[in-house]
């Protein structure tokens, strides 16, 4: 009798986590920063979210709101991976088959933008972006959020897939002030993302791919906008701009 009431309680039991699991919400901010605040190691976080399902805000004032809450720099990064991993559903309707399957069966007669499957926006397309406000060495710091605008728009063949204006998200990587000695200030930020709707859209800095580095490979400002002056701060103003490139092959729904 004892050994059955044991193994009917272990069913209830197995039973009540599974329900739990299926009735489990996704992760947010609030969550993160939660468990942040209860001092549970980043890496146990990241674990987390990448075993999880997520609902993430990673706005640039979310990111902001992260940074200030003392959420870790490898946490962050596991939250834009888990979002940018997350097509939009009017994307999933209009591309209707996978990127895989839609590669494979496309001919060199393919054109780049089909009714089922939307346009495909290409590893390396090149677009302009330009600085949402001036970012300076002598004040910005690592981690610190820095915003983009589309200076054009992005186009597949005729077809307008991201409208310009829209925001771009980079985080800064390196930031030391000018120093003793004439020594000049130093700034690097690594490009992350295009924001197209409900998508982001992975970009980078330089017209290479870095192996098999991750998204957005560091970019110094210092090397793009000239050499620095002896003693000086890197000092970019507000609309300056910036080259960046799409990282990887995406599906968008073309703009009405």
């Amino acid at each position: 009798m004892k050994l059955r009431s044991l193994l009917i309680l272990l069913a209830l039991s197995l039973t009540a986590l599974a329900a739990i699991g299926q009735t489990q919400k996704p992760l947010t901010n609030a969550d993160v920063i939660n468990m942040t605040k209860q001092s549970i190691q980043a890496s146990l976080i990241v674990k987390d979210i990448q075993s999880s399902s997520t609902d993430f805000d990673t706005s640039p004032q979310a990111l902001i709101d992260l940074k200030t809450a003392g959420v870790d720099d490898s946490v962050v990064d596991a939250m834009l991976s888990a979002q940018a991993a997350k097509p939009s559903a009017n994307v999933d309707a209009v591309r209707g088959n996978s990127a895989t399957e839609s590669n494979s069966a496309a001919g060199p007669s393919k054109p780049a933008c089909t009714a089922n499957e939307g346009c495909l926006l290409k590893e390396g397309t090149i677009f302009p972006l330009k600085f949402l406000s001036a970012i300076t060495s002598k004040t910005a710091n690592e981690g610190d959020p820095v915003e983009f605008i589309l200076d054009d728009d992005l186009k597949v063949g005729d077809s307008i897939v991201v409208a310009k204006g829209a925001h771009a998200l980079a985080t800064v990587t390196t930031a030391k002030k000018a120093g003793m000695m004439g020594r000049p200030g130093e700034l690097s930020v690594q490009i992350q993302y295009l924001i197209a709707g409900g998508n982001r859209v992975h970009i980078r800095g330089t017209k290479g791919r870095e192996g098999d580095s991750k998204t957005g490979a560091t970019v110094a400002l210092t090397v793009l906008f000239g050499p620095i002056k002896h003693g000086k701060n890197v000092e970019i103003p507000a609309d300056t701009p910036l080259t960046a490139y799409v990282d990887q092959d995406i599906w968008l729904a073309p703009m009405k």
